[in-house]
């Protein structure tokens, strides 16, 4: 198949007597960006839809913009420019209107000399640059930007806001308390291409943000969108009132939820695949005064490393657990809050394991990540499919190691107990804030002490901190009153002072961090443990027996990272500030 490609339209390549230059797609398949599969299915589709075949890449989800703008900037030998090199204000130009702009995303950045700067989504057009050239009367000199973030540019610059009139606010009443008839008219909002653009545009985000969840949230002023990064939510787009039903109503199709049930919560199930990733969004919808509050879990299968060694364990701590996960009976427990990381130490700790030589049964609420040689079980209590029923049922299976989602009730503990008890490895989640803490649970869920000292190995606790950008962090000195009011002396080496800091720079858009890493708190239920806890001992005490024992805290824990450079020190306060006292 020839190598078409309408982007790679370029004036200067048009004398036949000069080399040709080497065509997009090429220029992505060398730089392993591409397969050649996917460069003939996208060239296949491209004569199809009979668009740009950059564009036709990004639809596809092959590829991120981004991707495909670094390919094109090399291709025409233009400069690539990043939001940061926007105006603050719109140039005065009033020989350009500002739907000229939109139209064709056209942003002006400067005028010298008699030359524009403009950036622009398409450089390579050239009957536009002699379009802007003859309006103007300037000489044109264009740089490549993303058609995404022009767009928010140009709104942002151009557009005014505009009072909805009488209909709109008759349409956005009706939709968020109107009849069933309502029910056709929103999918046919829902289907429409501004509306599914939008919403592939706001999923399509979290690879380059490396978004864990997406927020779309209606208020009084607006549609609100935010992403979860690094655990920390971010401000991103904010789209008309009026766009929430049909926003709504397209996630609601995608994931097989009822589009007319508009006043009870539904949870649902999106696959798709964006920009080269396979991706699981747990979908979760919540009706609220202004409309439907949406949230996805963003699952993406290729990010995710079931690694322990690389998870943030310090050396000590991870031989620990390992002797833990490899006891052949008895509980082993994570606790911490929603999205600290429990679900996925605990698919590592099983990947770990001889999945060839033993039988690993897991049930779990939703099964986030299919293992390799492991039997999962979805729960589903709509049919009765509790925990504690496929508890129950699973053990007639003969497993070897049992993992359970999330210890919910009294039933599904005593069950794990049991099964403890009866040569099964059991590993669980609670949510607990500290290690000891599960112990004070599992008597609260009515399993006596006997039976707590007699069937758990141990507990870990997990948090998941910030690690600081390897780009721009920077050395600082703390004083010897600082680092002594934080108990940094013990963790630094003898003399030292200095702890990386958070700066801030493009690469981690300014944040100071990027990635995260976790800290730990483990508890091994030994001897002093055990007869404290038949003791009746309460949390307090337990704590102290657990620390006698060698158990370094969460707060500890993070001190080594923050003496090791891996995070500030700032960061491990935020995560742990309820530890500190402890």
């Amino acid at each position: 198949m020839e190598w078409i490609d309408s982007m790679s339209a370029n004036p200067r390549y048009d004398n036949e007597a000069e080399p040709r230059a080497m065509r997009l797609g090429e220029i992505l398949v060398r730089e392993g960006k591409l397969s050649p599969r996917d460069l003939d299915q996208a060239l296949q589709a491209q004569a199809q839809m009979g668009d740009l075949f950059g564009r036709v890449l990004v639809r596809l989800g092959l590829l991120s913009e981004t991707d495909v703008a670094h390919a094109l900037s090399a291709q025409l030998g233009i400069e690539m420019v990043g939001a940061s090199a926007f105006p603050e204000e719109p140039l005065d130009l009033p020989q350009l209107q500002p739907d000229y702009l939109l139209t064709h995303a056209i942003l002006p950045l400067s005028l010298t000399d008699g030359r524009l700067r403009v950036a622009m989504a398409v450089p390579q057009d050239a009957f536009l640059n002699k379009a802007l050239a003859l309006s103007t009367g300037y000489g044109i000199e264009p740089v490549l930007a993303l058609e995404s973030e022009l767009h928010v540019a140009l709104e942002r610059l151009y557009v005014e806001e505009e009072v909805e009139d009488d209909e709109d606010e008759g349409f956005a009443a009706g939709v968020l308390g109107g009849d069933s008839e309502f029910v056709e008219h929103l999918k046919d909002l829902a289907s429409e291409a501004p509306v599914i653009r939008m919403v592939n545009q706001i999923i399509s985000r979290v690879i380059d943000l490396r978004a864990s969840d997406i927020h779309i949230e209606p208020f009084e002023d607006g549609l609100h969108v935010r992403y979860r990064v690094d655990g920390v939510l971010q401000d991103a787009e904010r789209a008309e009132l009026a766009l929430a039903p049909a926003v709504t109503s397209r996630i609601k199709l995608m994931a097989h939820l009822n589009i007319a049930e508009r006043r009870l919560p539904q949870d649902g199930r999106v696959k798709t695949r964006v920009k080269g990733h396979e991706l699981d969004l747990r979908v979760s919808t919540l009706p609220t005064v202004h409309g439907e509050s949406v949230v996805m879990r963003v699952l993406d299968r290729a990010s995710i490393k079931l690694d322990l060694a690389t998870m943030g364990f310090e050396a000590d701590t991870l031989a620990r657990y390992r002797k833990l996960i490899e006891r052949p009976h008895g509980i082993l427990l994570m606790t911490g809050p929603t999205g600290s990381g429990k679900t996925t130490t605990l698919y590592a700790s099983l990947a770990k394991l001889d999945s060839g030589s033993l039988k690993i049964l897991t049930v779990e609420d939703p099964v986030e990540y299919q293992l390799q040689g492991v039997n999962q079980v979805q729960v589903q209590t709509q049919i009765g499919m509790s925990f504690a029923h496929a508890l129950r049922s699973i053990l007639r299976q003969d497993p070897d190691i049992i993992m359970i989602g999330e210890m919910r009730d009294s039933e599904t503990a005593q069950i794990a107990v049991q099964a403890a008890l009866t040569g099964h490895l059991v590993l669980s989640t609670l949510h607990t804030n500290t290690a000891v803490g599960a112990v004070i649970r599992l008597e609260d869920m009515g399993v006596e002490r006997y039976l707590i000292t007699s069937s758990v190995n141990g507990v870990l606790a997990q948090r998941l901190v910030r690690t600081l950008c390897p780009a721009c962090k920077r050395p600082e000195d703390m004083s010897d009153a600082a680092i002594e009011r934080s108990g940094l002396a013990r963790f630094l080496p003898e003399g030292s002072r200095t702890v990386q800091v958070a700066s801030g720079c493009a690469e981690c858009k300014h944040t100071g961090y990027r990635g995260r890493s976790a800290i730990h708190e483990l508890f091994v239920m030994d001897e002093a443990a055990h007869e404290a806890i038949l003791a009746g001992a309460d949390s307090t005490t337990l704590h102290q027996v657990a620390r006698r024992g060698g158990m370094l805290t969460l707060y500890e824990d993070g001190l080594r990272k923050v003496a090791a450079g891996v995070t500030s020190l700032e960061e491990v306060l935020r995560v742990t500030q309820d530890q500190i006292d402890a």
